[in-house]
């Protein structure tokens, strides 16, 4: 059986270390749960882009170094706003488009459920002020957080019960984070499923049951497969739905 293809973006146009360090541990995630990576470069011309994103069978919107420009989602950019990319940004909205109109797959994570957030009308919370939680811990910090997580969701439904025990009403699933920036107000149709237990920053959203696979988490399944099924389990879901 042919391996499905699973298109994911350069990182960022700006920072060639960070790219060579990162992207490869998105394809790898990828290739061992079956499928097939290959890099969306930031340059391309639209017509390129298109066929590129139409031949595709589904998509992984990777983190960047980069934040979401906020006059995207109306507000004026903080002193703590990272610089924006507006050749990443170009490339996701196009991807989310055409992944939108074929009922292709989608997965985000961080930078990539950020911008999955405002491409369709939301907005972020452009810095996170000191709080109980190390959101910016870093790759160094195997788990930074808990998070409550939704069962009746696309993450829920991949939780086993020794990682992921059930309380309150809610898987707890323990996560990394990397992040300083998060989704405040969701996009039209998507559902938060997962909140940080200690703050309630939200950590997934998801789209509706009647679309196509839509999902953003916002902490790096990528950094944690050796270690975490729940990890391994998402590209597994992602490479699922690309192979339908």
């Amino acid at each position: 059986m042919k391996k499905p293809r699973i298109a994911i973006p350069v990182p960022t146009s700006f920072d060639p270390a960070y790219n060579e360090r990162s992207w490869p541990e998105y394809a790898h995630a990828v290739e061992e749960a079956g499928g097939e990576a290959f890099p969306v470069p930031l340059d391309l011309n639209d017509q390129a882009l298109e066929t590129l994103a139409k031949e595709a069978d589904g998509f992984l919107l990777p983190g960047s170094g980069a934040d979401v420009d906020p006059a995207r989602y109306g507000q004026e950019k903080q002193p703590e706003c990272n610089q924006q990319d507006t050749a990443r940004e170009r490339v996701d909205g196009r991807i989310l488009e055409v992944a939108d109109e074929l009922r292709k797959p989608v997965l985000g994570i961080c930078f990539g459920t950020q911008l999955m957030n405002v491409f369709r009308g939301g907005t972020l919370i452009q810095h996170l002020t000191p709080m109980p939680v190390n959101h910016p811990a870093g790759r160094a910090i195997a788990v930074a957080h808990g998070t409550a997580v939704a069962k009746d969701s696309l993450v829920g439904e991949l939780l086993t019960d020794e990682e992921a025990p059930e309380r309150d009403g809610y898987l707890r699933l323990p996560v990394n984070s990397s992040h300083h920036q998060a989704v405040a107000i969701p996009g039209d149709g998507l559902r938060v499923t997962a909140r940080s237990t200690e703050d309630g920053v939200i950590e997934a959203i998801e789209g509706p049951p009647d679309g196509p696979f839509l999902l953003g988490v916002q902490w790096h399944p990528e950094r944690t497969t050796a270690i975490s099924a729940a990890s391994r389990a998402i590209f597994s879901r992602l490479v699922a739905e690309a192979q339908k």
